[in-house]
């Protein structure tokens, strides 16, 4: 198999860093055939040590495909490899040569599960930003009393001036447009108050900056308002966001703890447990953290999407899936025009 194969206008290409994340090929391989088989106009580029990925093909009883190919790479960024090194000694990575791939064009879209700082480093000197965008974000779904709430910046910017803010919510609002089929999706600017005068400077100064754009800016939104699904888009400070993302992963995880113990007391618990099992089984699949799995790098002039260091298949799987939707809908595309308006409003208004 070789990465020259030809491919249709309509069809989707996607590079894989294969040997990214905490399990490497053993994750990522099984996750991009399972997704292969279900997109028929799906093409996927593996990328890495081609031995490591023959060797879990094989296991996997996996044929000849057209639509899968392995393109060789030589080197591997280290999950806890500074971007730097990454970026400087490690040019042939699997990593650097999927983002290349995107550059070039011979994929849409690229999926890895390596080093986060390595991988924005890697990708922003690679793809460089879209003009009018100053900094990427980190965008991921959260699941919500409404379905899901799009939610950024989390991590990638911990200071941000409102501007940065502004840029953040043109860029959430035109993926949820495009993903979500919500023309005019709601934006909310996370703050400790719905009051037009809480907040810092920086916050109360990107709220004008929105009331002012042509987005549905609903106002400011509190911290419980994101799983309220009180407005589609989210808008925060990396710092912020990054808090609220691992807050709520902790308190996920401490509620199906005190659920299980709780379950196992005595012998009546377990009984109960027993006729319960039903609506527990639906519960955890419905807040089952790796259907939300797989975060994009928004701004970029290329589609990234990270998915978490320790995922499993299924969570691979769902981070593909991203990609694969992005790329699909025409999201740059989307980000690009909301941003040429916006610039129009504010020439305008000078």
């Amino acid at each position: 198999m070789t990465t020259s194969q030809s491919r249709q206008s309509h069809e989707v290409v996607i590079a894989i860093d294969a040997m990214g994340g905490d399990h490497g090929p053993h994750v990522t391989v099984p996750a991009a055939v399972r997704i292969l088989n279900e997109n028929p106009h799906l093409n996927i580029i593996l990328v890495g040590l081609q031995e490591a990925i023959a060797a879990e093909l094989k296991a996997l009883h996996v044929s000849a495909n057209p639509r899968l190919c392995v393109h060789h790479a030589s080197e591997v960024v280290l999950m806890d490899e500074s971007p730097q090194s990454a970026m400087k000694n490690k040019k042939d990575s699997s990593m650097r040569v999927a983002i290349n791939m995107v550059k070039t064009g011979e994929a849409q879209a690229c999926v890895s599960a390596g080093n986060t700082g390595a991988l924005m480093a890697t990708a922003r000197f690679v793809l460089k930003t879209l003009p009018g965008i100053d900094r990427p974000a980190i965008a991921s779904t959260l699941p919500s009393e409404n379905g899901s709430t799009f939610m950024l910046d989390l991590g990638a910017n911990a200071d941000c001036t409102p501007e940065h803010l502004y840029q953040f919510a043109i860029m959430g609002a035109m993926v949820v447009s495009c993903i979500s089929n919500k023309p005019n999706p709601t934006v909310g600017l996370l703050n400790i108050g719905s009051e037009d005068i809480k907040g810092n400077e920086v916050a109360k100064q990107a709220a004008e900056l929105l009331r002012s754009s042509h987005l549905n800016f609903y106002g400011n939104v509190e911290g419980d308002d994101i799983f309220k699904g009180t407005t589609d888009v989210v808008v925060c400070d990396g710092f912020v966001g990054n808090v609220s993302l691992k807050t709520t992963e902790g308190l996920a995880h401490m509620m199906g703890k005190f659920l299980t113990q709780e379950f196992k007391r005595n012998w009546l618990t377990k009984l109960m447990a027993l006729g319960a099992f039903p609506v527990l089984k639906a519960f955890k699949k419905r807040l089952d953290p790796r259907r939300y799995n797989g975060a994009s790098f928004l701004g970029l002039r290329g589609i990234v999407v990270k998915s978490h260091g320790g995922a499993d298949s299924t969570g691979f799987y769902h981070a593909i899936h991203v990609a694969l939707e992005e790329a699909q809908s025409g999201v740059l595309k989307r980000i690009q025009t909301q941003l040429e308006i916006e610039h129009l409003t504010t020439s305008d208004s000078q």
